[in-house]
């Protein structure tokens, strides 16, 4: 039984090992625009993203195919770009195990987390109203779904817009010493 706990444990370090340098290398990506003065348009225009899929959600039955596809799809993608920044330039503090995150990336990854937890709370709760009152109306059941699969959509990149937007700027002083510069 030891050997396969000792083997598992190795899995588990090789695994983070690998998190590890996959973050340095994201971490070297885009080192000018690690400062609010970027993140911040990125954090409203990935909530502008998330609000045009929840519109598309609302009135995707009431418009022709091409647009909800046009609306959906067009936020899906410009939403996902910006997602991605923002989660190069925030780090790994909404995709790490704390492990790997040092006193300060913890504890705001503990603030962040716990915003964006009771906010999804309360989105799903909206998609459950929202189901209820369409579930008699023709397409009810997948006008609710619609609107879960957007709500949960935004609420899944609420981290990124919380921290993009509070994120204080970086010590650049640190942020060189981080980058393996010997």
């Amino acid at each position: 039984m030891t050997e396969q706990r000792g083997r598992l444990a190795a899995y588990w370090e090789r695994q983070l090992d690998k998190l590890d340098e996959k973050e340095l290398a994201r971490a070297r990506k885009l080192p000018g625009w690690r400062d609010r003065r970027h993140r911040r348009p990125l954090a409203v225009a990935l909530g502008a993203a998330d609000l045009v899929l929840i519109c598309g959600a609302c009135v995707f039955t009431l418009v022709n195919d091409w647009v909800f596809t046009g609306l959906w799809a067009g936020s899906l993608v410009f939403g996902g770009v910006v997602f991605t920044l923002l989660r190069i330039l925030t780090g790994r503090m909404t995709g790490s195990f704390s492990r790997l995150l040092d006193e300060r990336e913890r504890e705001w990854r503990h603030r962040v987390t716990f915003v964006a937890y009771q906010t999804l709370v309360w989105l799903m709760i909206l998609a459950l109203v929202y189901g209820l009152v369409v579930a008699r109306a023709e397409d009810g059941g997948i006008r609710g779904a619609m609107m879960l699969s957007a709500l949960l959509a935004a609420g899944s990149t609420l981290p990124q817009i919380v921290l993009g937007w509070s994120l204080p700027d970086d010590d650049p002083d640190d942020f060189a010493e981080g980058m393996g510069n010997d």
